[in-house]
């Protein structure tokens, strides 16, 4: 036999999953709460005499789920998703989205004005112990426009907008939004590029003026299941790939050995020096590794890292007095 119908933990778990933003059958529910298909329309019911909208399609892929747009009654939360929420606010302040620190600590304050003392004693502690770390280097996203991007997920729907590219040329684009990617400290759109007939990872505080174009689009297949994968990977493949030649005062064979997967490119000048030719992402590491090498080394090339190793080698001297 179902418990009785107006079960309040049952309820409430039952509101727990309608929040989630899709469609549940009849039977999932039931399922879900180990109840019979009767009880979950009875609870249903019992939700809407409570003024919860809850709305029900009819049909094979119909099924249950909350009005969007419509005026709720107060936000029930279990321990767990407070605790969630207030975690993701916290951590939503050190992003460098426009405005998003302040909103972000005014949704906090609201929420743990709400909480039950104990939920209200574990955020706070939790809040007391973390705090964001804020380089204040990255440039800031406009909200509005990962809304419009978002939604433009959400919906299929193409996007119009102007992007600044990294060389900061400016060009106008078109193209279907299918993720935003949040790497490191900077967002990014991965989306099909009309213009391009091709995949593009766009930098969203790049992005300015998006609008939604109303053209709903089918669902592409993805250049790769996982979509930060493919972000990541394009950023790697997109960053600047130095090629170094330099001299290194030391025999070919005491190279290889201090180099060792990077001895590649090692050739013998004569038994006293070799030369070097290889290549890296960046000019830190160049200079590093050079460094390491504990011998006298002469750069030809790249004239980037020339430049660096005088900057660095200007800043030793200035340490050592």
């Amino acid at each position: 036999m179902d418990p009785v119908s107006d079960s309040p933990e049952r309820l409430f778990r039952l509101l727990s999953l309608l929040q989630t933003p899709r469609e549940w059958p009849g039977s999932e529910l039931a399922e879900r709460l180990e109840v019979s298909p009767r009880t979950v329309r009875r609870d249903i019911e019992r939700l809407r005499d409570l003024g919860y909208p809850v709305q029900a399609t009819m049909g094979a892929a119909g099924g249950y789920r909350l009005a969007a747009g419509t005026a709720m009654p107060p936000l029930l939360l279990d321990d767990d998703e407070a605790v969630a929420i207030a975690v993701g606010l916290r951590t939503a302040a050190g992003h460098p989205v426009d405005g998003i620190e302040e909103a972000s600590l005014r949704a906090l304050t609201k929420l743990e004005q709400v909480l039950p003392s104990r939920l209200r004693h574990r955020v706070g502690t939790l809040g007391a112990a973390t705090v964001p770390m804020l380089s204040g280097e990255e440039a800031s996203v406009d909200p509005r426009t990962l809304v419009v991007l978002a939604a433009a997920v959400a919906n299929r729907e193409r996007v119009r907008f102007a992007y600044r590219a990294a060389d900061d040329a400016e060009s106008r684009r078109q193209a279907e939004p299918y993720r935003l990617v949040a790497a490191g400290r900077r967002w990014y759109l991965l989306a099909y590029d009309n213009d391009r007939d091709d995949w593009r990872v766009f930098r969203a505080d790049r992005i300015s003026d998006a609008r939604p174009t109303g053209v709903r689009v089918p669902a592409r297949v993805p250049p790769e299941e996982d979509p930060a994968a493919f972000v990541r990977r394009k950023l790697h493949s997109s960053a600047p790939t130095y090629e170094v030649v330099a001299t290194l005062r030391l025999p070919a064979g005491q190279a290889a050995a201090r180099l060792g997967a990077t001895a590649a490119g090692i050739q013998p000048v004569d038994e006293h020096s070799c030369r070097l030719r290889g290549h890296a992402d960046t000019l830190e590491w160049l200079a590093a590794r050079l460094l390491m090498l504990g011998c006298d080394f002469e750069v030809h090339e790249p004239p980037e890292l020339v430049a660096y190793l005088r900057e660095v080698g200007a800043r030793a001297t200035r340490a050592a007095g």
